[in-house]
């Protein structure tokens, strides 16, 4: 692909780009430089766009990846929760039960983690980010039914992991 293919398939994507990344990081600025990113990693791969059925797709995807790359890196920066878990001194039950739920939270990520790159992505629009069955369709470009399908697979592996792994017993108690 050429720049003049390139202007004619991927630079009209600009506004619906930016509209998703900043509908996922409520920030106008970080939204732009995403934007700018994902064409950036675009043009890199422009020898082999012609290969995909959707450029456009692919776009959403590159974005919808930036954006949650970036959240991740916001909301739990590895070292600091690392360095929050050793800090937490033995305060009695109250600080073991918020221990234990840290650590099942952690199990919880590490099980979904585990997931197919799609159900991991819808899981984490609709159970972590609260994104609308209606939105995710539009963020994913999915038919509504085709998401709660997966969503619902989606949470039957993890509980059914967490069974397994006797997970599911340590949160009952």
């Amino acid at each position: 692909m050429d720049l003049r293919d390139f202007k004619i398939q991927v630079f009209p994507l600009k506004d619906k780009l930016f509209r998703l990344a900043k509908r996922l990081l409520n920030d106008p600025e970080e939204a732009q430089d995403i934007v700018q990113e994902a064409f950036i990693k675009l043009w890199n791969r422009r020898e082999t766009l012609n290969e995909y059925r959707s450029v456009e797709a692919l776009a959403v995807v590159t974005t919808r990846n930036l954006c949650l790359d970036k959240l991740k890196a916001k909301k739990y920066p590895a070292e600091s929760i690392d360095r929050l878990k050793a800090d937490i001194p033995d305060m009695g039950s109250d600080l073991e039960k918020d221990k234990e739920l840290i650590a099942l939270t952690d199990k919880i990520k590490e099980i979904i983690g585990t997931l197919p790159e799609q159900m991991k992505t819808i899981m984490q629009l609709r159970d972590i980010e609260g994104y609308d069955f209606e939105e995710i369709a539009e963020v994913l470009g999915m038919n509504e039914n085709t998401i709660r399908v997966n969503l619902s697979r989606a949470r039957k592996k993890v509980r059914e992991i967490m069974i397994n792994k006797k997970i599911y017993e340590f949160q009952r108690n």
